[in-house]
């Protein structure tokens, strides 16, 4: 079978496919470049940039798997793709724990100001007065929205802090982990931090609005490594300028890389921001790789 990585993978994933007996083509092309040369790949193989739209489905009519080396499949029109009989494969275990890794880093940023010192330092001065009022962890609730493979590892890091965590999600109604599920409304009532683990789905809008943000505890943190659109920028940055929400920290956004219009929020001084690094870790690279990789292989007999 003929396979296209059209946004990288670790070499260990693509020794694995050729060592089946595959035909690999590693290729980044523009949208227009791969509908020329999707008519000959069996598997289309993406991250998060190549757009696997309608149109690319329809021009593959070879097409049999289309993989994501990653968690989300909003870049991929999935309905679309199973109506053709097309397998949808990704990977959502494999970077849990680096993007849990990164919403608590994330909550230290903000609760002992690393994002400004970092930055002040380096100019010469030496804010030690101006952040003298930190924030622990320990003691805190943290009120994680969508406690699937990612979720649970970010609870597993704050119950190792001392933090007592609660959780809403939809489709999760027990646990096997010292966290209370609880609805919507209660997580939002009772939280001193918010971590975003769900999936934004585009006809249903934020998770997070300025509906949301009224009901919320005055000095709460909130954290999105999930993804863009879950949390209203504009309704965020209005909770941030009005107190209700002391710090953010945030590695998606709505438009990436972000618009001027976005520079209000990025460059707002509680904030934490990172380009969309969430699953950037080279032992997450590897790991999705592999899955991504074995799964490939075992679509294709």
């Amino acid at each position: 079978m003929k396979i296209l990585i059209s946004d990288g993978i670790e070499s260990a994933g693509g020794n694995m496919l050729q060592d089946a007996g595959h035909e690999v083509v590693n290729q980044k092309f523009t949208p227009d470049e791969l509908l020329q040369a999707i008519p000959d790949f069996d598997c289309i193989m993406v991250r998060s940039a190549t757009k696997v739209t309608k149109e690319v489905i329809d021009t593959g009519k070879k097409l049999k798997v289309i993989a994501r080396g990653g968690v989300g499949l909003d870049n991929i029109d999935v309905v679309y793709a199973k109506e053709k009989g097309i397998k949808i494969l990704n990977t959502p275990g494999a970077s849990s724990i680096s993007v849990a890794e990164l919403a608590i880093a994330h909550m230290f940023a903000v609760c002992r100001f690393l994002n400004l010192s970092n930055t002040e330092m380096r100019s010469g001065k030496w804010p030690k007065k101006e952040y003298s009022k930190g924030l622990e962890l320990t003691g805190k609730t943290l009120g994680i929205m969508g406690i699937g493979n990612i979720g649970k590892e970010v609870a597993k890091r704050a119950l190792g802090l001392g933090m007592s965590v609660i959780a809403f999600d939809p489709y999760v109604t027990s646990i096997d982990l010292n966290v209370k599920l609880v609805s919507k409304d209660e997580l939002i009532a009772q939280s001193d931090f918010i971590s975003m683990h769900m999936p934004f789905i585009k006809a249903e809008g934020p998770s997070l609005t300025a509906k949301e943000f009224a009901k919320m505890k005055k000095g709460v943190i909130v954290i999105n490594c999930a993804r863009g659109g879950v949390v209203s920028e504009k309704d965020l940055l209005d909770a941030l300028n009005n107190g209700t929400v002391a710090a953010a920290g945030i590695d998606v956004f709505e438009t990436e890389p972000p618009s001027e219009a976005q520079k209000e929020l990025i460059n707002h001084p509680r904030v934490s921001v990172s380009p969309h690094i969430g699953a950037s870790t080279m032992e997450a690279q590897l790991r999705v790789g592999v899955e991504i990789a074995q799964k490939v292989i075992e679509a294709l007999k």
